[in-house]
C-alpha cells in the first residue's frame, strides 16, 4: 500500500528508523528459509541462483552474490589489474570506496564532485584522468539517484581502456530513462547493509555486462575454486540471506514507489527550493533525501568528511568541500501501512 492511497488525514511515520521491509512478507521468507534447512545445503545452492536471478531481471544484467559490498569491489579491481596503478575516485564518498583501491594495492588520486548532485564532475575527472593515466576508475551514485555525469564519465573511460566500477551502494531501484546502475560501466556494485533501501542485514551484487568479469566474481568470491588461477577469498552469499535478498528484490519497486509518493506529499512541500532536483526522466531510490540547506535532525549527512581529508590528501577539490558543509539528509524511511493480519 502506498503512501498516496492511505487515509489523506494519516501521515505515514517516515521518519523514524526503519529497516525496508513490509512485515506481509515474513510468512514468505520462513517457508524460503524452511526450503533452505530442508536442503542441507545452507551454500552455494539454490537460493543463490534464486536471488542472482531476481536482481538480474530488475537491473537487466547478470549477477553475482555476494557477502557485501567489499567482496565484489575487490573483485572488479582485482580483474581490472590495479595493483602498482592509479585509481581515480570522487572525495564525496564513503571512506570503503578508496580503502578498497588502497587494499588492491592501488594509489588513489581524488576527483572533485558537482554541487548539482554530490557526485564525479566530469570536467575535474578528465583533467585528472589526463594527469595520471588511472588504470581504473569509480562512479559513486549518491544518495539514491544516479550520477549526472555518468555517461560522459562511461564514454571517456571506453574510449580511453579505463576499467569503470559503478559503486552502487545507495543506488537501489534507480534509473535514468530506463537505464540502470551498472550498465554505464565495467562492473557494478550494490551494498545490501542493514540501512539500505533493499537490505539483507549484510550482502552485496555484483553486476556486469561482460561475461569474463562476472565469472572472475564467481571464482574470487570462493577461494578461486576449482582451479586457483583466481586469488580470492571467502565473499560468498549464504543461502539464508539469499532467501531474504530473493524477497527484498521482489519488493523493491513497491519501497521505491513508496518512498517517492511519500517524499512528493509530505517532504517536498517542506523544502522547495532547496531540496536536490534530478533530471527529466530519472528516477532516485531515494536512499537519501538530499536538501542544501543545515538542518540539526540529518539522518547521516552524504558526507561530511571528504576522503581526501580524512586520508589527508593535499588537493584542492572546492565543491567537495562546499557540500560537506552545505546540505542535510531529512529522515525518509520505508514504513508500509498495515492492515488486519499484517498489524499482528
Amino acid at each position: 500500500m502506498t503512501a498516496a492511497s492511505t487515509d489523506p488525514q494519516a501521515v505515514p511515520d517516515y521518519g523514524r528508523f526503519a529497516i525496508g521491509w513490509d512485515p506481509s512478507d515474513r510468512a514468505r521468507l520462513h517457508e524460503l528459509i524452511d526450503e533452505v534447512l530442508d536442503s542441507n545445503r545452507w551454500a552455494e545452492a539454490d537460493m543463490n541462483k534464486r536471488f542472482e536471478q531476481a536482481w538480474a531481471d530488475w537491473n537487466e544484467l547478470p549477477a553475482v552474490a555476494m557477502s557485501g559490498w567489499t567482496g565484489g569491489t575487490l573483485s572488479a579491481l582485482h580483474f581490472a589489474g590495479v595493483q602498482g596503478e592509479t585509481v581515480l575516485c570522487p572525495s564525496n564518498t564513503f571512506m570503503a570506496t578508496p580503502l578498497a583501491a588502497i587494499r588492491s594495492g592501488a594509489e588513489v588520486q581524488f576527483v572533485d564532485c558537482n554541487r548539482e548532485d554530490l557526485c564525479m564532475s566530469f570536467e575535474d575527472f578528465e583533467r585528472k584522468a589526463e594527469q595520471y593515466k588511472p588504470k581504473a576508475a569509480f562512479l559513486v551514485h549518491i544518495g539514491g539517484h544516479i550520477a549526472f555525469d555518468s555517461q560522459k564519465i562511461a564514454d571517456y573511460c571506453k574510449a580511453n581502456d579505463i576499467f569503470l566500477i559503478e559503486d552502487c551502494a545507495h543506488a537501489h531501484g534507480a534509473s535514468w530513462n530506463g537505464v540502470k546502475p551498472g550498465q554505464y560501466g565495467d562492473a557494478g556494485v550494490y551494498s545490501m547493509y542493514a540501512t539500505k533501501t533493499v537490505s539483507t542485514g549484510e550482502g552485496g551484487v555484483l553486476v556486469s555486462k561482460r561475461p569474463e568479469v562476472l565469472e572472475h566474481a564467481r571464482a574470487f568470491r570462493n577461494y578461486g575454486k576449482p582451479t586457483y588461477e583466481v586469488q580470492g577469498l571467502n565473499f560468498r552469499m549464504n543461502e539464508f540471506t539469499a532467501a531474504l535478498g530473493l524477497i527484498q528484490t521482489e519488493r523493491m519497486p513497491q519501497i521505491v514507489e513508496w518512498k517517492n509518493e511519500t517524499a512528493r506529499e509530505f517532504i517536498d512541500p517542506q523544502f522547495e527550493g532547496s531540496k536536490l532536483e534530478l533530471p527529466e526522466g530519472m528516477v532516485s531510490g531515494l536512499y537519501k533525501y538530499i536538501v542544501f540547506d543545515w538542518l540539526e535532525k540529518s539522518t547521516g549527512r552524504v558526507y561530511d568528511e571528504p576522503c581526501h581529508r580524512i586520508l589527508g590528501h593535499n588537493v584542492d577539490l572546492p565543491n567537495t568541500d562546499w557540500v560537506a558543509k552545505n546540505h542535510s539528509c531529512p529522515p525518509l524511511y520505508y514504513r508500509p501501512i498495515k492492515t488486519g493480519a499484517e498489524t499482528n
